[in-house]
């Protein structure tokens, strides 16, 4: 199986979630289905059938986690050295030409993507127009609303 990059805020931020469900959420829901047995009949206990479905969402996003941990390539930005070049984890800053607009994206991993935080996922067409491409040039993304193409303002790796 293939390496998938992330960037080690990207990492460090799953591991917080895997711990909060393996030391919080994991013993609250075993405490629920017990309490929920001790009602009695369990076919028409609907507490028991509910904590039930909460203790599998957990364990499958448990073993999510820890299958993407185990299959990650933990990029740290700040230690890269591109030589100006837009790589996986560079902020760059971005003029659109027609608008003159400024925007600043981080490329990150799928997982840590969020656009209203300015992070675009790698897989993205404005990431995949970017990569390669240094301050000063010009990258065309499809868009749907058609073609827009953005300047490199600037490229940092932090």
């Amino acid at each position: 199986m293939s390496k998938t990059p992330m960037t080690q805020r990207g990492a460090e931020r799953l591991r917080e979630e895997l711990n909060e469900l393996k030391s919080v959420a994991r013993p609250r829901v075993i405490a629920a289905i017990a309490e929920a047995r001790a009602h009695g009949d369990l076919k028409e206990n609907a507490e028991y059938h509910a904590a039930r479905e909460q203790q599998g969402f957990i364990e499958g996003r448990i073993q999510e986690i820890e299958s993407k941990l185990s299959n990650a390539q933990i990029i740290d930005p700040a230690t890269l050295n591109a030589g100006g070049k837009v790589v996986f984890g560079a902020t760059v800053v971005l003029v659109e030409m027609d608008t003159e607009d400024e925007v600043t994206y981080q490329i990150v991993g799928e997982d840590e993507a969020d656009i209203k935080q300015g992070r675009i996922s790698v897989t993205s067409p404005v990431a995949r127009a970017l990569i390669g491409k240094e301050e000063g040039d010009i990258a065309q993304v499809q868009a749907p609303g058609g073609l827009r193409e953005y300047e490199i303002v600037e490229v940092r790796y932090e």
